[in-house]
């Protein structure tokens, strides 16, 4: 958990969708195991672009969870927005949003 934490700003969220869930609710879903990743891969090259002292990262990637006793397969678009602040970047938004199955599939 502190190691996500570390890349975290005290106002992260992620955006999905189920909703809006805070930095707070999602690092305690993670330290008592209720929410668990066992794989995670990165599909497409993340695309950065930066300005100023903000940045956006986006990226396919594909992810095994464990939420509640549940195993989800996802496919999924994410794209991340960081903030430089005292020379350090930290993420303050997340987003992720289903990829689009393949034609034909």
């Amino acid at each position: 958990v502190t190691r996500i934490a570390a890349f975290m700003a005290d106002e992260w969220v992620i955006v999905s969708g189920s909703g809006i869930t805070d930095r707070d609710t999602f690092l305690a879903l993670v330290a008592s195991g209720d929410l668990t990743h066992s794989a995670m891969r990165t599909v497409t090259p993340p695309r950065i672009r930066v300005h100023g002292d903000t940045a956006v990262v986006t990226a396919r990637i594909t992810n095994t969870a464990h939420y509640g006793g549940d195993r989800f397969d996802a496919d999924e678009w994410t794209t991340d927005v960081f903030v430089r602040r005292d020379g350090d970047w930290r993420c303050v938004l997340s987003h992720i949003t289903p990829a689009a199955a393949p034609e034909g599939s």
